[in-house]
């Protein structure tokens, strides 16, 4: 297993076509992959899950910027991971902006309907700045 706490697990219709897609779109690298039916993929400190399933019927909302569920990756260069994914066609969602929380995000979605939001951090910001509030734990 990998040192990841958390790993998404997302199902494909295709797997191959989803693990060529990933790597040559968003640039993942491949863990390891079982035949054509599950895979891992590095994304940058973390791992994604890839299996040979199609996504549940139904699994977003109507609306496309409102979706029921997503993946949050951190990377280094938002601008240029977007225009990597813009150039080979992806569907950009939402395209690269600030966030009063710190944060130059863009949210694609990808050959199998999941949504991907990509975030770079920008400034180190308090939560009570931008409406939230710090939590001791």
């Amino acid at each position: 297993m990998p040192r990841s706490h958390v790993i998404p697990v997302l199902g494909y219709p295709d797997v191959g076509e989803a693990i060529t897609w990933l790597c040559e779109t968003f640039g993942f690298t491949v863990r390891w992959r079982v035949g054509g039916h599950r895979a891992q993929l590095n994304v940058g400190t973390g791992v994604v899950a890839v299996t040979g399933r199609a996504p549940k019927k139904g699994s977003r909302s109507q609306a496309p910027d409102d979706p029921v569920d997503s993946v949050m990756v951190r990377i280094d260069d938002v601008d240029g991971h977007h225009e990597r994914a813009r150039g080979r066609g992806a569907r950009i969602l939402q395209p690269p902006a600030d966030y009063p929380y710190g944060e130059r995000q863009y949210t694609v979605e990808d050959l199998a309907g999941h949504v991907w939001t990509f975030s770079q951090s920008i400034a180190d910001v308090a939560p009570e700045v931008w409406g939230g509030t710090s939590v001791d734990l």
